[in-house]
């Protein structure tokens, strides 16, 4: 009867051991694959200008952008056989604003104050630009 109870508390020991293991493992690749999904948001930020959004089954994950890197600047992307649409008054207003957020950031930054929600503001102009173009 010992031997049992001896063998159960040596198995019980090998399952804490390799469940320790295993848990550190899924929890390093979990980092891995976080850290990779926020690289390539801001790659996707820096070449298309637009915050990447992940599914509608993943809403607790919120990407920071990091202080030390600048966002890149992205150039209007004209095409030269189409004549250049009128602006209208809503794209002129909202450049205006985007002007306005873009010295919000700045003057924040010089400050050393958080730029979040200034970034956040930017990005929400940019993209009621890019629908009021199309």
């Amino acid at each position: 009867m010992d031997a049992i109870i001896t063998e159960y508390q040596r198995w019980k020991q090998q399952g804490t051991a390799i469940r320790n293991q295993a848990k550190q493992a899924m929890e390093a690749r979990f980092r891995d694959l976080l850290n990779e999904a926020a690289e390539i948001a801001q790659e996707y930020h820096a070449d298309f200008g637009a915050a990447l959004k992940p599914p509608a089954s993943i809403i607790a994950f919120k990407y920071k952008a990091g202080q030390k890197a600048a966002p890149k600047k992205v150039a209007a992307k004209t095409t030269p056989a189409a004549p250049p649409a009128p602006i209208s008054a809503k794209l002129t207003a909202l450049t205006k604003k985007l002007d306005t957020a873009k010295k919000k950031l700045d003057a924040a930054k010089a400050a050393g104050t958080p730029t979040r929600n200034h970034e956040d503001k930017m990005y929400e102009i940019e993209d009621e630009i890019r629908l009021a173009a199309l």
